[in-house]
């Protein structure tokens, strides 16, 4: 009985759950034989789903009771947030919580060889940096690891030049930064791209709205702008990051001796007959 996989995301109300679909392909060619899952932290998305849809979305705990009741006594719970933020750490805290015993994988951003895969892989994907801007925008964060989005910008810059930047939709570096940094820069095109798993509500509205949107606020200045309009969920050099995560969290479950994996299944199926 191999170790089940609970990939946890915040979640979206939008299609962009298609990236979800993607990344679960990968990790099942990755992941042979491992049940994998997913559940989702947000209240506010999980209601809003259940009225529009008849699939329910798990809460992390209703998925690790009902892993409980199959008989496995051990989970992997990989993190899907971006950053080792709020929504992480309220993660571990339910995870605490589990009826089995688990082993958490890291959210994307959480070793220098992670910002390391991610500038190397995104910036890949950068055309022509050197005669207009490129900026990335996450979510944002007032926790302390806020200062991760200035280490990622640091680290592009370093490789691509300076007319990369990064920016966030709440807290710092916020889009009144950015939009005024890259008009005294004199550039007068810049390309956005969604730092985020998936391209939700935030991208519909906040990126690439027509009202009071970053999209806005860039043309404003008389700057002109391409958006990218997916997250960096479709990205294969992502993928590599979650999956080593994932195995990283497998690495330090104890080995369970196959006889005892049998006795196991022997008394489960006993006890439902």
């Amino acid at each position: 009985m191999k170790i089940p996989i609970v990939l946890t995301a915040f979640g979206t109300t939008t299609k962009a759950f298609k990236n979800y679909a993607l990344i679960e392909k990968i990790l099942r060619k990755n992941f042979p034989g491992h049940e994998i899952h997913w559940a989702y932290s947000s209240r506010i998305v999980r209601e809003r789903m259940a009225k529009r849809s008849t699939a329910e979305l798990k809460h992390p705990h209703q998925v690790l009771e009902n892993l409980r009741a199959k008989g496995h006594q051990w989970a992997v719970v990989q993190s899907m947030h971006l950053i080792c933020g709020h929504e992480f750490y309220r993660l571990v805290e339910e995870v605490k919580q589990s009826p089995i015993r688990t082993s958490i994988g890291l959210p994307l951003l959480s070793s220098t060889e992670d910002y390391e895969a991610v500038v190397k892989g995104l910036g890949s994907r950068f055309h022509d940096p050197e005669n207009h801007a490129v900026v990335l925008i996450g979510h944002g964060t007032d926790h302390p690891i806020w200062s991760s989005y200035m280490a990622l910008n640091h680290m592009f810059c370093e490789r691509f030049g300076p007319n990369i930047y990064v920016g966030v939709i709440e807290g710092h570096p916020s889009r009144d930064k950015i939009v005024n940094d890259v008009t005294m820069s004199g550039l007068k095109r810049v390309h956005l791209i969604p730092f985020m798993l998936v391209a939700g509500t935030h991208f519909k509205e906040d990126l690439a709205g027509d009202d009071d949107s970053w999209k806005t606020a860039f043309e404003q200045k008389q700057i002109s702008v391409s958006i990218k309009p997916e997250g960096i969920g479709s990205i294969p050099e992502i993928h590599h990051i979650f999956c080593r995560h994932i195995r990283e969290a497998c690495a330090v479950i104890p080995k369970i001796p196959k006889i005892q994996i049998f006795l196991l299944t022997t008394i489960l199926f006993l006890c439902r007959c």
